[in-house]
């Protein structure tokens, strides 16, 4: 049995926007029936990447998150539909049927991700289809061809040989918005968490100067971490959870330790944290 579905690595994500290019370019003005009508010229983006901005400055990041249908395993849009029109193929993708399904637009207001679309020509909801017109002839999505990072990876889940699966082995299994409950299939590695920053320095006269190799330990939660500050002086912790309570415990020879309560309300930069 096959099971088609994606991974995406958001660190490896660098907001190129190949994959939604490379979707425009597919599916634009293209009819693929009974695979999918034709996207208009404007109005939709079958794959769209995410923005998010992170921090405050001078700490300051940008993630790109690429999201196409996530091909949930409990799919509003199937429930949403009558007559049968949106379903799942022997394969495992969630399907509209492009010359059935005119005039069901709650299809697309069906969606929590917002990646189903209406359009208003020709009376239908449309969405990412894996390119299924392509596998149908042994090719593979065009995302996934044209991302240069390789942060989509597109395979057979039920190969423990994929690249989807070995992805998924080494950390891409994080789901986008689980508080939904509609188990999505396609996963993630490393989506946009908080994180918390300071730089480590020494009085030195009147002036300031950065600790390299100042052991920094946080704990809370999860399990422990550890780091040591960079040439800079600089320390960070990413990918922790939100509103959460961390204590964080700085250490020198020579000084006495640093410890405080951080909590994460949003990316905390605690800016220059000076030893004693």
């Amino acid at each position: 049995m096959t099971k088609f579905t994606m991974t995406v690595d958001v660190d490896k994500c660098t907001g190129c926007y190949a994959c939604f290019l490379a979707c425009r370019d597919e599916f634009k003005g293209n009819d693929y029936l009974p695979h999918s009508a034709a996207q208009p010229d404007s109005g939709q983006n079958w794959i769209r990447v995410e923005e998010t901005e992170r921090g405050s400055f001078p700490k300051v990041k940008i993630s790109y998150t690429p999201i196409m249908c996530q091909q949930c395993e409990d799919a509003p849009c199937i429930d949403a539909a009558s007559d049968g029109v949106v379903y799942r193929n022997e394969e495992g993708i969630v399907l509209i049927d492009p010359e059935k399904a005119q005039g069901q637009k709650a299809i697309a207001e069906s969606c929590p991700y917002g990646v189903i679309f209406w359009n208003e020509e020709k009376n239908l909801a449309q969405k990412c289809t894996f390119c299924s017109h392509l596998l149908s002839k042994d090719e593979q999505p065009r995302c996934f061809e044209a991302c240069p990072v390789s942060a989509i990876q597109f395979g057979d889940l039920d190969d423990a040989n994929s690249a989807v699966s070995k992805a998924r082995a080494a950390g891409a299994d994080e789901q986008l918005n689980p508080e939904f409950g509609l188990n999505p299939v396609v996963s993630y590695a490393s989506l946009p968490k908080k994180f918390i920053t300071g730089e480590v320095v020494i009085k030195n006269g009147d002036t300031e100067e950065c600790l390299a190799g100042v052991g920094v330990v946080l704990k809370g939660s999860e399990q422990e971490q550890s780091t040591v500050t960079d040439t800079f002086g600089d320390f960070e912790f990413d990918g922790l959870t939100a509103d959460t309570d961390y204590t964080l415990i700085i250490s020198a020879d020579g000084h006495p330790p640093i410890e405080q309560t951080v909590t994460t309300e949003s990316d905390v930069n605690l800016g220059v944290i000076e030893l004693g």
